[in-house]
């Protein structure tokens, strides 16, 4: 569990998240969501740590990140797995090579020990043939996989994605939610995803941060969507006519 007490981050003048809290859950989908300036990605770099907020406080599990030691920091660092937007792979590394990166720089794995575990989750993830090729030779979904692949491959406790479904067809992102999803249960990981996927909401949002101007303005689950007046969330929800229909349509049945 990752728990979010109060936090303000400023850049200069400009204050982007403004009190913010929020408790992301072991073992589901928590969905970071809003428009573009809403905070969303001030807000998971840091949960990563990548910024300092000013004011409140960010634990895992009870850890009060800003009260740890340097050796602390950087021992909770390897229980983090990350999928970036772009997937961020090696372009001159081999599929297997980006998997076992991790596992060369963090650990003390021989290297049969890095292959086991390397053919262990390209396996989960459903890439058995790919070991051998170069990012450039796969499709952006496979790209994906081999991301969520790396990013798992250290047994994470916690796992952060960011637009994991950029760029991707809707059959490909809805195969890659399901993959994020399936991990999530299978390990019982605390995975916080930040998406402006409204498909990817519906499909797996567990437990929903909504943010608008800085400020949480909702939260909860996919189902409870349907049925919220919160008026900011109607609106960013529903602002597609296919959305509206198909809340029309749970309201009726409901």
């Amino acid at each position: 569990m990752i728990a979010v007490n109060n936090i303000e981050k400023s850049f200069g003048d400009s204050k982007v998240l403004k009190g913010v809290s929020a408790v992301f859950e072991t073992g589901k989908t928590n969905l970071i969501i809003g428009q573009s300036g809403s905070g969303k990605t001030v807000l998971l770099k840091s949960l990563l740590g990548i910024f300092t907020p000013e004011m409140g406080t960010i634990s895992f599990d009870g850890r009060i990140y800003s009260d740890l030691s340097g050796n602390e920091k950087r021992e909770l660092r390897t229980e983090i797995g990350m999928v970036f937007q772009g997937s961020a792979l090696f372009d001159s590394m081999t599929v297997a090579e980006n998997v076992g990166f991790p596992l060369q720089m963090f650990t003390e794995k021989n290297k049969s020990e890095i292959q086991d575990r390397v053919d262990f989750v390209l396996k989960r993830v459903n890439l058995i043939d790919a070991h051998r090729k170069l990012p450039s030779e796969i499709s952006g979904g496979m790209q994906k996989r081999v991301a969520i692949a790396r990013a798992i491959v250290n047994n994470p406790k916690y796992l952060f994605c960011d637009e994991p479904n950029s760029g991707l067809d809707p059959n490909t992102a809805t195969l890659i939610d399901n993959l994020i999803k399936e991990i999530t249960e299978e390990y019982n990981i605390t995975t916080v995803i930040n998406s402006h996927d409204m498909n990817s909401v519906m499909e797996i949002g567990e437990k929903i941060i909504f943010l608008k101007n800085g400020l949480k303005a909702w939260e909860g689950t996919k189902e409870e969507i349907f049925i919220t007046e919160n008026k900011a969330i109607v609106e960013f929800v529903y602002s597609s006519n296919l959305f509206k229909k198909v809340r029309e349509a749970y309201l009726k049945s409901h």
